[in-house]
């Protein structure tokens, strides 16, 4: 089975996120967006035919997740990340956003100080906010072109008194696939200090090669009791329009907090479609999933030898994970508002604007590679323009 990751698929007109609201969202028509987090690739073939198959039963009534689904999850962990999870573990949300707005309003009080790690992904700043707790940031450190955590602070902060970290594993939108010593670090600073960890790892499958990632939960039994695990085959198969997504949480505790939250908003099951996507994706996906990330090594390739040639004012965040990359602007001297409008305005293609991140994320902007080597070029070719220009 040979992917073609090169066929460019008309998405325009099927109330997709990314092409058909550019008016809406960048205020003009033609942009070529490059920004929101899924692919303009083709799911799997057998997810695609097992999709079709169920819709052509032709009854879509109320459904709940059989033994297959879990089962297809629990090998997907053991075989592509070996850690060994149980099925009573797993608890279902239509995404996770929602988990970690349910996760701050029923694991912390009013008032709680959460970390997080900026620059990071926006809403887990507004999942804190939403619900009246304190955001404390602990901003990673850019050195040599790579982030890292800053220990010293963090540790200065857990002792503060936090009650909750959010996680971001890997690191959206620093490309980060955090190391063994790094989590185990994390780790032991959150036992010692009683942190909640939150690990968002909704990218883990997306890793390049020479990487690993590593399941936060999975370091120890006791990180296990301390950790929830957010995951979800949304990004790995471009699956998010599907809505299905899990957290595994070890300890029953947490688990049953979190389900008794769930059950106050009304939310109980997953959709049959996100249910049968899901199985399929896990089961018969690998073969897809390895050509999926040889195709975005190559786009990695491709922006890097053209920002060298053609672009050198503009940096690279090298990523390690994930089909984002985080590219650094900061040498064009625009103000953060001023950069995301030259982007749109004078460059025609939308990013994510860096300051929208949090502290550290000025002068940066977030671009999704994981399309065509074709659109990419095109971007890239439309942002040389622009920045000639302002020469």
């Amino acid at each position: 089975m040979n992917c073609d990751f090169d066929q460019i698929i008309d998405r325009n007109k099927t109330s997709c996120v990314k092409w058909d609201f550019n008016q809406r969202i960048f205020g003009r028509e033609d942009i070529l967006p490059l920004w929101v987090a899924d692919m303009d690739f083709q799911a799997p073939q057998a997810v695609v035919e097992a999709l079709v198959n169920r819709a052509q039963h032709g009854i879509y009534g109320y459904s709940n997740s059989m033994d297959g689904y879990y089962e297809a999850l629990i090998d997907w962990m053991k075989n592509r990340h070996d850690w060994l999870i149980e099925r009573e573990w797993i608890t279902f949300s239509p995404g996770i956003v929602p988990a970690l707005n349910e996760l701050v309003r029923s694991l912390t009080k009013a008032g709680d100080k959460i970390i997080l790690q900026s620059p990071v992904y926006p809403p887990f700043f507004q999942a804190i906010k939403n619900h009246g707790r304190e955001v404390v940031n602990n901003q990673l450190r850019l050195e040599n072109g790579r982030y890292t955590m800053d220990f010293t602070d963090l540790e200065e902060k857990f002792a503060s008194g936090v009650k909750m970290m959010i996680l971001c594993s890997p690191h959206n939108p620093v490309g980060r696939v955090w190391d063994r010593d790094e989590l185990d670090r994390l780790g032991q600073l959150c036992l010692a200090y009683d942190v909640l960890v939150i690990s968002d790892e909704i990218h883990g499958d997306l890793i390049f090669e020479g990487y690993r990632h590593i399941p936060f939960a999975s370091l120890s039994s006791d990180l296990a009791q301390q950790s929830i695990v957010c995951t979800a085959p949304s990004k790995t198969f471009n699956l998010a329009g599907l809505q299905t997504s899990n957290l595994i949480i070890p300890n029953p505790k947490y688990r049953q907090a979190f389900l008794a939250s769930l059950d106050l908003t009304g939310i109980h099951n997953p959709n049959v479609f996100g249910i049968t996507a899901l199985e399929v994706a896990y089961q018969q996906g690998a073969e897809w999933l390895n050509q999926l990330m040889h195709y975005l090594e190559g786009n990695v390739e491709f922006l890097m030898s053209f920002l060298a040639r053609e672009l050198p004012q503009i940096g690279l965040i090298k990523p390690e994970g994930t089909y984002l990359v985080w590219l650094d602007f900061r040498s064009l001297g625009l103000e953060p508002k001023d950069l995301h409008k030259f982007l749109v305005h004078k460059a025609g293609v939308g990013l994510n604007a860096g300051y929208l991140f949090g502290p550290g994320g000025e002068g940066f902007a977030r671009l999704n590679l994981g399309c065509s080597r074709a659109v990419l070029e095109e971007g890239l070719r439309r942002i040389k323009t622009a920045v000639q220009e302002l020469a």
